[in-house]
């Protein structure tokens, strides 16, 4: 996969990462309550995931379904996108209550945006390359960001965005990264792909082999792989607000054929990748999401239940066993919500 500045006007191809950012601290602090659900009993299942405030939260999912809260998740307003009822969108990006950009993964890969709330759509994007599957979109800010696919003869698929979804611009084959035979994107949790810094973007890979990308690095990463279930889901990057940061970075997978294993399914680094730690106390199992909810707090959630760090990823308590796809807490402010299959929750106080 493949990186660019966002504030670069010429695409500019960067090299995808997987890194595991956590500090070395090894103190702890009480675990909150647990998890509290929202909605419960719904027919789809949710991977998308963008929490804007701690009132504004988006999903989006299988059978073409997007949800809005304006509440913090007290209630919901439910839309349908027509014409894409049997499309699944594993990756969802709002920007404020009015507009979002959701994606459908498989082929044709479809971006659609709305500006109105979700009453109405527009396909910003579509490709159908045979082969297609969009894994995960990130933002840098309202204007930039990149989307990622499976590869393609060989290369992964990169886009980018500098108008805010509105068009997006394949980067040239000759410029993006190469795949080991045996190696994709899990489109999991939309986090897959993050922001680095102020001025890159990282990526990590699974299945037979499984990598993080970074800018002209590609670098082998300790965790669990070598099968089609295997390898890294989610990275989590603690100092991307800095000109030149990602070098906190934690990264979370495992096997999910089998997942409540714990073996190699978490991965940590405090340089950039050079060097790796591996938890005193791993998650209690497969993990397809983490997100750091705090300097040295991260949350990570997955088919077999949900973990809580307190010290950078060091060690992991588990705090439900519910089944959960993705977490991610409120650009602007401190609300953390969850979502998976039939349902959504919140991190409790």
């Amino acid at each position: 996969m493949s990186y660019f500045c966002p504030m670069q006007t010429k695409l500019i191809l960067l090299s995808l990462t997987i890194s595991v950012c956590c500090s070395a601290q090894t103190g702890s602090l009480a675990p909150p309550s647990g998890i509290e659900n929202l909605a419960t009993g719904l027919h789809n299942s949710f991977r998308g995931l963008s929490v804007v405030t701690d009132k504004i939260v988006w999903v989006s999912g299988t059978n073409g379904a997007v949800g809005r809260s304006l509440d913090g998740g007290v209630t919901w307003q439910w839309k349908t996108v027509p014409g894409y009822e049997k499309r699944d969108f594993r990756d969802i990006e709002a920007f404020d209550a009015n507009t979002a950009v959701i994606m459908a993964v498989d082929e044709p890969g479809d971006i659609l945006k709305t500006k109105d709330g979700g009453k109405t759509w527009v396909n910003v994007y579509e490709n159908r390359t045979p082969g297609m599957f969009l894994d995960a979109m990130e933002f840098w800010n309202f204007d930039s960001g990149i989307v990622i696919g499976d590869p393609i003869k060989g290369k992964f698929f990169v886009a980018r965005s500098f108008d805010g979804g509105d068009s997006w611009h394949e980067i040239p084959a000759r410029e993006l990264p190469a795949a080991d035979s045996g190696e994709a994107c899990f489109a999991a949790s939309g986090t897959n792909v993050r922001k680095l810094d102020k001025g890159s973007a990282c990526f990590v890979s699974g299945g037979l082999r499984s990598r993080l990308f970074i800018r002209d690095l590609q670098i082998d990463l300790p965790l669990i792989q070598g099968t089609n279930s295997t390898g890294a889901n989610s990275i989590a990057v603690q100092d991307n607000k800095k000109l030149h940061g990602g070098l906190h970075l934690v990264i979370v997978g495992g096997d999910f054929s089998k997942d409540t294993s714990r073996e190699k399914n978490c991965a940590i680094t405090n340089d950039g990748g050079h060097t790796w730690l591996s938890p005193a106390e791993a998650p209690h199992g497969y993990r397809s999401c983490v997100e750091f909810i705090g300097k040295d707090r991260l949350l990570a959630c997955g088919t077999s239940g949900v973990d809580i760090s307190t010290d950078g990823g060091m060690h992991w308590s588990l705090i439900s066993s519910q089944s959960f796809h993705v977490c991610r807490q409120a650009k602007k402010g401190k609300a953390v919500f969850l979502a998976g299959n039939g349902r959504i929750a919140r991190l409790a106080p």
